[in-house]
Order: C-alpha cells, then structure tokens, then sequence
C-alpha cells in the first residue's frame, strides 16, 4: 500500500466503486446536482465517522484544514455546511442502504472460514436490537413515548468476524419481536436471541425454513415434558428435556416438540433455561451459543462509543437513517480491509488505531 497516501485514502481504495455508482444511479442520486455529488456526501459523513465530528460546522471546518488533501482523497466538490444539511435532507438514504447491502456480501465471503468461538459447525447469528434516544421536539417522527422520541436499530450479527448482515431501522415503538417477520433466515444456520423475541409461531417459521434458534426461555413458560436426556452437571447442566407447549396458544403457534435445557452459570451464579429446535448439540453447546449473544451486545456498546450513532447532523428520518448506513458502511469497510490487509488485531482495536491516524501517510499495515 502506497504510504503517500493519507490512511483514510488507503482505506477508500478498498470501496468497491462501481457498485456505489449503481446505488447511486438506481436512486438518482445525481439528479439536478451540479457540485456536491453523492460520493462527497458519502466522503464527509465517513470522514465525520472515523473522526466522530459533533456537528456539520465541526466537519466543515476540519475537512477545509486539510483542503489541499480533499483532492487526492476523492472529493470533487467543496464542502459547505449547508451544502451537506440540503444533502442529508434530499439526497435518498436507501443508496447507503443498499452499498451498505453490497459491503456486507464482500465482508461476508471474506470471513465465511472465520473460526467460531465454541464447537460449532453450523453458521452462528446473534438477533438484537439497540435503541438510540432522540429529543421529541427535534424528531417528532421518531414515535416512542409521551415525552421521548427514539429509533432502534435491530441487527443481525454473523458471529464469524462480527459482520451486521442484517439491520432495520424502525421508530422506537416498534416491537422487536416483529422484525422476526423481515429478519432472513439461512437454512441449517443457528440463530441466537433473548427471551423477548419468545413468539412461538414465529419461531416455528424459522424451525419450517430448516434453521435452528436458542432463547432464553420466560419464568411463566408452561409444558409437558415428554422425556430426560442424560445431564452433565460438572458442565452446569441441571435438565436436559424434550418437551411440549401446553397452553392453547402457545401449542396452536408451536406444535411439534422442543428441547428445554436449564444451565448454571457458576461464573455468575444464575441459573438460565433455553429452548431449542436443535436436538444434535450438547446442552452444554446450546449453553455456549447463548453466551455467544453478548457480541451483539458488545457491537451495539462499540458502535455508540466510537460511531457517530447518537447525535444526528439532521432531523429528518432521512437524514438520520443516512447517518446511521454510513456508519455501518465504514465499519463493514474497516472489517473488509482488516481481512485483506491480514491484520492480526481484533476489528474494534483496528478501527481505533484507524481514528486517531486518519489524515496520516503512512501504510496501514504498520499501525
């Protein structure tokens, strides 16, 4: 990689281009725009990112300090504050929506190989959602409370390199369970949840699709069981059960059988109860795929801490929604160039290491 180039250059190299322009065209994106093209929008709301910039005044006045480098980085246009505001109003979100689509197929194909934390051969998914507070006043649109407006950002994570292959964004007064509706499902692939996704006709339709899932079972859950599997309780396991739904509704929406494991987490003393569709693993792996969930978790904490997720250089739903894509396209884009690069540190480690060096000309594989 030529150090000549400033690392955010670097990185952009590595932007399959051609597909952004077929976004950009599939949208008209370019439509009646004579100086600020859509890949400039796109360049200062991922420079805003990688910086964390507050506001449009702050990423006007930082990208024109390096004026004589915008050139070289890909801008074509000037960068004006007010400029930039009129794009996140007008310019349609559904072009970083949709490259965003394109990245997480590249990172996908990349990290397919990608060892799994626990003994597991079948493709592993984390389910969640994060809810991102807003100011009523500010974002009217964004429903929730009386008093508060908020969006949520609901995520699929591919446990193989954490890479979000799934995101819908959605007013706060959304129902997670819902999105079990949109959210694709990979046969023979093991999807992970917590117990407020528990809607057992929606999980039989991912049991119909020849998928498996694990949640976490509610304290009122009502069954039959049917018969015991041997138990390892050096491994935490205290039952192991195949078991029926009892209560009509319950039985209506899930009809066939499922596997109730309870576990003893001795590490934080606390006792958990899954279930499952996937009657092949161990109880202490059904265990081990539920812990695995915390890394949606820990992407949700990383990206509010690191990403500019929480603060919006707009009010409009799409201004916000375009925000929150750019984001999630420059972290897909920094995983891509981690693998490519064959950088041996963690991708949230890298993508820090990437902050404080942006505007720097130096390779990338010696940060």
């Amino acid at each position: 990689m030529n150090s000549g180039h400033t690392v955010f250059r670097q990185l952009l190299q590595f932007l399959p281009r051609h597909d952004f322009n077929v976004c950009v065209n599939r949208y008209r994106g370019e439509y009646r725009v004579k100086k600020f093209s859509t890949f400039d929008h796109f360049l200062c709301l991922s420079y805003a990112q990688m910086s964390s910039r507050d506001s449009l005044r702050e990423i006007e006045t930082c990208l024109n300090s390096h004026r004589e480098k915008l050139y070289h980085i890909g801008f074509r246009g000037d960068v004006s504050r007010t400029t930039l505001a009129d794009a996140n109003e007008r310019r349609d979100w559904r072009i970083f929506q949709d490259f965003g689509l394109v990245l997480i197929g590249i990172a996908q194909q990349l990290y397919q190989d990608e060892p799994l934390a626990i003994e597991l051969k079948q493709p592993l998914f984390a389910f969640d959602s994060t809810t991102i507070d807003l100011c009523l006043s500010l974002f009217p649109w964004a429903e929730f409370r009386k008093t508060k407006a908020a969006v949520k950002m609901h995520t699929l994570i591919d446990l193989r390199g954490s890479i979000p292959t799934f995101v819908a964004i959605t007013t706060g007064k959304v129902n997670d369970v819902r999105m079990l509706d949109t959210m694709p499902v990979q046969e023979n692939a093991v999807y992970t949840m917590d117990r407020g996704y528990i809607d057992y006709a929606r999980l039989f339709a991912i049991h119909k699709q020849g998928a498996f899932f694990v949640v976490r079972a509610k304290d009122n859950l009502k069954f039959q069981r049917l018969y015991s599997l041997p138990k390892d309780k050096e491994a935490g396991i205290r039952a192991d059960q195949v078991i029926t739904l009892v209560t009509k509704k319950s039985k209506k929406g899930y009809p066939e059988r499922l596997r109730r494991v309870s576990y003893v987490d001795k590490e934080q003393n606390k006792r958990f109860v899954f279930l499952t569709n996937n009657f092949d693993i161990t109880a202490k792996t059904v265990a081990d795929v539920y812990k695995q969930r915390w890394q949606v978790e820990l992407f949700f904490k990383w990206i509010k801490q690191h990403l500019r997720i929480k603060a919006f250089y707009g009010t409009s739903i799409n201004a916000v929604k375009s925000q929150i894509w750019v984001a999630l396209c420059m972290y897909l884009l920094i995983a891509i160039t981690k693998k490519r690069l064959g950088i041996q540190c963690s991708l949230y480690t890298f993508l820090q290491i990437l902050e404080v060096n942006i505007f720097e000309k130096k390779p990338i594989s010696s940060l």
